[in-house]
């Protein structure tokens, strides 16, 4: 067990762990708000279709972060840029939630060294 519980944390500090972990739940969280119910979908209309494309980006980027940490500085200034879009382009960005953590998930991927 301790040997696992080291293996992780070598793991996680070799990587911007917290910065990629933020950027997935703003981009599940920007992706899940239009994944709503058939009826209101369909009140939505063709506005949906940006909200689930740029949260599949942002949890990519997140992705790409923790597994490829040496793309670290493009992961965290695309993560900055879809989530600001989202704030325009996403009902306000996951109701400033997504954009928030989008921001500063970005922020500490592209910080980190």
């Amino acid at each position: 067990m301790l040997l696992i519980r080291r293996r992780w944390r070598q793991w996680r500090r070799g990587r911007p762990f917290w910065g990629g972990l933020a950027a997935i739940i703003a981009g599940a969280e920007i992706c899940a708000i239009p994944l709503a119910p058939l009826k209101i979908m369909l009140q939505q209309g063709i506005a949906g279709i940006p909200s689930v494309l740029m949260g599949a980006v942002m949890i990519l980027m997140g992705l790409a972060a923790w597994f490829a940490p040496q793309y670290r500085s493009l992961a965290g200034i695309v993560t900055v840029m879809v989530a600001a879009a989202a704030l325009v382009m996403s009902n306000l960005g996951g109701f400033l939630i997504g954009t928030v953590l989008g921001i500063i998930g970005g922020g500490l991927i592209f910080a980190w060294q």
